[in-house]
């Protein structure tokens, strides 16, 4: 395959990757996703691929106070459904099935942040948040009495983050 016909598959698989999350993606995300966890581009064509896109408006980045998360455009979706047979059908089943199943855990990575801290006077707080692309939706400041709860509550959050949103919402509203 030459040089250019690779760029533009390159091109297209993440297309696809931003069509199938429907949702923005960070940067890190992405890579993680086609490059670590599966094989579906080399790590330096997937950051090139990133900003070929973004220079031609296929994507856009959106930043917040700490990243940047990247949607696809109109223009990138017209070309993705003009293009997208040049991917291998193996290749798209492969990476729209993988998406389905981790669709979920890659946002909670990207949304859900937690982290704790000692206290001078021996207890712990513990941070949450949740971030979307534009803006910080939850964030929250729990003070607790040892590590262990602190720990505990970091390590549940990314499960139990959109169920605690939505009941807080729900019970200062009523």
């Amino acid at each position: 395959m030459k040089l250019e016909d690779n760029t533009t598959l390159n091109k297209l698989i993440l297309l696809y990757v931003f069509e199938e999350m429907d949702v923005p993606v960070t940067q890190s995300t992405l890579t993680v996703m086609c490059t670590s966890l599966n094989t579906w581009l080399p790590y330096m064509d997937c950051i090139v691929t990133v900003n070929l896109l973004k220079e031609s408006g296929f994507i856009i980045e959106t930043a917040n106070h700490k990243e940047s998360y990247y949607t696809i455009t109109s223009d990138g979706r017209n070309c993705l459904n003009n293009f997208y047979t040049r991917i291998p059908s193996t290749l798209r089943n492969e990476m729209a099935e993988y998406i389905k199943e981790n669709r979920m855990s890659f946002r909670r990575k990207q949304e859900y942040h937690h982290k704790y801290h000692k206290n001078p006077d021996g207890t712990y707080t513990v941070e949450l948040k949740i971030d979307d692309p534009v803006q910080t939706t939850l964030d929250l400041k729990l003070t607790v009495s040892s590590r262990n709860v602190a720990k505990q509550i970091s390590n549940n959050w990314e499960k139990k983050a959109s169920q605690i949103y939505l009941h807080i919402h729900e019970d200062l509203i009523d």
